[in-house]
Formats: structure tokens, sequence, C-alpha cells
């Protein structure tokens, strides 16, 4: 029972959490945004403190139910194990069970040197580099990379179908990718973790996940957990070779805590129910057996579970070209990108180092942005963290997605009044891209379209009869929303463009 409860739990938790970063609507966050900000890393670097303090009480009670419920990282290795056991199991239809892994030490030395490598890298503010393996992140790079396209191509086809029989029910949206490096890294990471996981279950959770270290620190002092009867047991060593952590040791009778995940296969499959879930203390004060004895010493030794908690704490601080003007069936250039000297970061978050020190690049308002206004960087230093590019479309003031999304405080909430008084840039007219002043036409879509008057048109020589008129820039007004750039009907470089601000301002 306690497995099929935990089993459905873990798949209404990985279900979810897939939900907010495939959805494109915005209605997953209002009913299941919580569960991405339960996420170990994200409430760390969004200084939740409930959520933390609530996940590590859970871990000591429990063992460490957060790597096989709560992470969707855990559970999609748990699938890939389970669908090649299968295989196996297939291949070989006279055996019960599948004799897939067999217990092996813990990788100790490994595990804390990629934590330590991890907390050094944040602290930093590499965080570019350090979430390359933080579970959340890398899980969510691989949704919005691999499985929204899938799911917005399947979207655009009921769209098609519903638009045949005169139904509207559902409308058709732009698939594309955002960048050519995260989709590869997401590509490279889903290799990576499956195969891990098809060979071996958790070789990642209990070698390389960060986290699943920090909690495997915890869980050696868990209250409840599975335990051993062993006059019960006979050595069959079933439990041992389904183990996915490879952490039950048949011979010793020992469990390694800080690997189990709590799966519950191994009280599921024990034929002698030797194998049951109790007070791990109680058992240990119960055993005459010497090595158990030795065991509830080192229970005793809490040096790792503080270096733990305090590698956790600290991470927490941690030129002119040819333009075509659209005119009838002319062909349109694509836009080219400008060049700006400071790259302009979210609404909400309040300064390129607040952002870059915070944001996990689990790319959650990305796959949320309507507007295509954000994707993800390909420069080291903020590696796959969001940027925004005005090319697709503009940042609407009245819409907030995005900071109603983030799990890790990298982009703070924001109501619609506040976004409109908040500057995160300001627009740059360039007079050598300007359609009135290059082709002698009128023009004046950046000033017709601003939404907060920032842009006005002046002549261009007062003392001309024909007066040129050019877009003159109240920088003081200007919030950098990007729909004068977005709307700019040069090519293939805007005639202005939106510089970013390394601190965002009130106007």
């Amino acid at each position: 029972m306690l497995k099929k409860i935990r089993t459905l739990l873990a798949i209404l938790f990985w279900v979810g959490v897939t939900w907010l970063f495939l959805d494109f609507t915005g209605t997953a966050h209002r009913y299941l945004g919580w569960m991405a900000k339960v996420q170990l890393l994200p409430a760390v670097l969004a200084l939740n403190v409930a959520i933390v303090v609530g996940l590590l009480v859970l871990t000591l009670l429990l063992g460490r139910i957060y790597c096989s419920v709560i992470c969707p990282m855990g559970v999609m290795q748990d699938i890939v194990a389970w669908v090649s056991k299968r295989k196996l199991f297939r291949k070989n239809k006279r055996a019960r069970l599948v004799n897939k892994y067999t217990y092996s030490p813990a990788k100790t030395a490994l595990r804390l040197l990629v934590l330590v490598l991890f907390v050094i890298l944040m602290v930093a503010g590499l965080n570019s580099l350090a979430i390359l393996v933080a579970p959340y992140s890398a899980y969510g790079r691989i949704a919005t990379n691999l499985m929204q396209p899938v799911w917005l191509w399947g979207n655009n086809l009921l769209a098609a179908v519903a638009e045949y029989y005169d139904s509207y029910a559902f409308y058709s949206v732009d698939v594309w990718v955002r960048s050519l490096t995260s989709l590869l890294i997401a590509v490279g990471t889903l290799l990576v973790v499956g195969f891990l996981a098809w060979r071996g279950g958790r070789t990642y959770c209990n070698t390389i996940c960060p986290v699943g270290t920090v909690l495997g620190f915890v869980s050696r002092h868990s209250l409840h957990g599975p335990v051993f009867n062993e006059e019960k047991c006979n050595g069959c060593r079933l439990c041992e070779r389904n183990c996915k952590s490879s952490c039950i040791d048949v011979k010793g009778h020992h469990i390694d805590m800080s690997r189990c995940v709590m799966c519950g296969d191994c009280m599921d499959l024990c034929p002698q129910g030797a194998m049951h879930f109790g007070n791990r203390f109680k058992a240990f004060k119960a055993s005459k057996d010497s090595k158990d004895l030795n065991d509830l010493k080192d229970f005793n030794d809490r040096r790792d579970f503080v270096k733990g908690l305090a590698l956790m704490a600290s991470a927490a601080t941690v030129e002119t070209m040819a333009k075509t003007v659209d005119g009838g069936l002319a062909i349109i250039e694509d836009k080219q990108l400008p060049e700006r000297k400071t790259p302009l970061t979210p609404p909400g978050s309040l300064s390129a180092k607040h952002f870059a020190q915070h944001c996990t690049a689990c790319q959650l308002c990305i796959s949320n942005c309507p507007n295509q206004v954000l994707r993800p960087s390909d420069d080291l230093e903020h590696l796959m963290q969001p940027k925004m590019e005005y090319d697709r479309g503009y940042c609407r003031p009245e819409c907030t997605r995005c900071s109603e999304v983030c799990p890790a405080g990298a982009i703070l909430p924001l109501t619609r009044e506040e976004k409109t008084a908040h500057q995160i840039g300001h627009a740059v007219w360039i007079k050598k891209n300007c359609l009135p002043v290059t082709e002698g036409v009128e023009c004046g879509n950046c000033a017709r379209h601003c939404p907060v008057g920032a842009i006005e048109m002046v002549p261009l020589d007062e003392e001309a009869d024909d007066w040129t008129m050019i877009p003159a820039v109240n920088e003081s007004a200007c919030i950098g929303c990007g729909a004068c750039e977005n709307l700019c009907p040069a090519r293939p470089f805007s005639a202005i463009y939106v510089e970013g601000h390394e601190t965002h301002r009130e106007v």
C-alpha cells in the first residue's frame, strides 16, 4: 500500500510539473504553480525558509521522499528504469522477477566533490555552470526544449482540425528553436541521465545530483525507513537485486539510507516479509549485532549532517544594410538582433546581478512567455539563463506571467501597475537606419505604438520647408518594453532598439 501511494503521488507531481512547462495558456500555473516552488534548489535561492525547513523535516522523518515523489528528474529516472526492467522481463518470461541491480558501496568522495564544486560555483556567481547538474533545472530544460515543441505541434494539429469544422476552441501557436545551445544541452542531459537510469537506476541521484547528496546527509538520520527483520530474512537477495539505488546489502543486513529514495520496491518484493517500514532507531536498539551497534554510534555523529546543511545554505548567498519596407507582396527580410551593451533582464529581476545569482535556468519563464520575448542565453557567463529579445514580440506592459511563475526569486512578482512604472532599459534611436532619413518616407511607427508615450516625432531640421519627422525618446519615461524595436519596419536592423540597464529603475 505504501508503494502504491508513493507511486500515485510521484505520477501526480511529475505530470503536474511537466504540465507547467508545456502549458502556454497560463492555466497550469494558476493551479499547480506551487509544485515548482517546493523544489529544493529554487526554494533555497528564493530564501523560502518555510519550504526548505519543511523539506528537511520531511527527510528527517521519512527519508528521501523528496527524491522519489517531488523531484521530476527523479521520477523520470524511475520511469526509464521501469521500462528497462520490463524489457528484460519480457526477454526472460520464466523468471518471476528481474534481478537487474546489485549492492555497491557509496561513492562518497565523488558525491562530496560534485557538491563542493557546485556550491563554490554558486557562491562565485557562476550559476550558469553549476545548474548543469541541478535536477529541477535540468528537467525543466528537457521539458522546454524537447517536450513542449511536441505538445505545441499537437495543439496546432487540433487547431487545424477545429478550424476545418468552423470551431475556434484551439488556436495555433509558433513552434521555433529558441536556442540551439540550450537544445543540445537538453538532449545531452537526457541521453546521459537516461543511459544511467537504464543501466543503473538512480546512479545520477546518488553520484552527481547535489540535491540528492545534501538530502542524503539528512536521510542518514531519518526516523523512519525500511528495516530488516533478520529472523525472517532467508538471504534470497531479491530486495538487493531490485534496488534502483543499489543501497541494500543483504549479507550485512544493512541499508545505506544516504542513497535510499524510499521507493518501496524492497518491501513490496520480499516474499518472506523480512523488510518493513518502521522506526529505524528502535530497530537498532533491539539489535544485538555489533555492526548495528556501530551503525547506531554513526547515527549520533552529526558532522556529515551539519556539513551538508552548511554547504546548501552557502549556495543561497550566493553598418547600414539594405532595407525593405512592407508594401503589398514585397519580400520582407527577417530582423537581425542588435548588439546590446547591457543585456535586458525581465521586469522584476531588479538587476543583472540579482538575476544571475538567483536564476536556476529552469526555463519555466521561457516556456510560459506568451510574447516570445524570453529565450535562453548562449553567453557562457549566463548560459541558458533567460534574456530578452524583441524580434518576435515585445514585453507587453499588461503581461506579468514570468514574474508569476518564477520559483527561485530571480524574477520577483509585479502587478500590472508596477510593471508600467518599471524601467528595465531605454530606447536608442539610430539615425542611419531610420526610413524617413534614408528613404525619405513618413513613418512614426515607434511613436504610435509606444504604450507609455515616451516617443514623439520631431522635425529633423526645423528650418527646412519640407520637414522630415524623426523620433525623439524621453529616456526618463521609457520602460524598455521594446514595442518600438519590434514594430520598426526598417530591415534588417531596427532604427530604434532598447539598451538594458544593469539596475532597474522606477519611472
